[in-house]
């Protein structure tokens, strides 16, 4: 497993980045690669993304979720990924997103290019434009509910 861990900081609330985080449909609009995201429940998510060039779909469970603070997920099938995204609150109307994703390398290519951190860059520019988005018109929306990883069905 390859590991990318990133972080920037935010000109708004914590509960604003918090907030347009949870609108997981939105992902395709500062991701790279990510051309869809279906939220089924309030715990399991279908994406679809081309990844070097490859058409690539899994679905993937929140593991936990804490308003303003966490969520984190786990692929539940197609390539293993996980992750978690900390939100910290650096003052009244800035804050902090931290992003780290565990995923499994196939093949040459991908070893590669996570090796020249190709990985790394894509979520540092992600970050980039998730903060350009939410700088400029807010949250869109909000899931303000809370799951534990008790209550995670696969």
């Amino acid at each position: 497993m390859s590991t990318v861990e990133q972080s920037i900081d935010i000109a708004v609330p914590v509960r604003v980045a918090y907030d347009q985080w949870t609108q997981f449909e939105s992902f395709p609009q500062f991701m790279d690669g990510i051309e869809e995201v279906r939220q089924l429940d309030d715990t399991h998510l279908h994406w679809r993304a081309n990844i070097g060039g490859h058409d690539v779909e899994w679905n993937a469970v929140i593991t936990e979720q804490i308003p303003e603070e966490r969520v984190a997920w786990r692929s539940t099938d197609g390539t293993p990924n996980a992750g978690v995204v900390t939100f910290h609150r650096l003052g009244d109307e800035s804050s902090r997103v931290m992003v780290q994703i565990e995923h499994e390398t196939e093949g040459v290519m991908e070893r590669v290019g996570s090796a020249l951190g190709a990985d790394t860059r894509t979520v540092k520019n992600s970050l980039e434009q998730f903060k350009d988005l939410v700088e400029k018109r807010g949250a869109t929306g909000a899931w303000r509910g809370e799951v534990d990883h008790g209550d995670v069905r696969k």
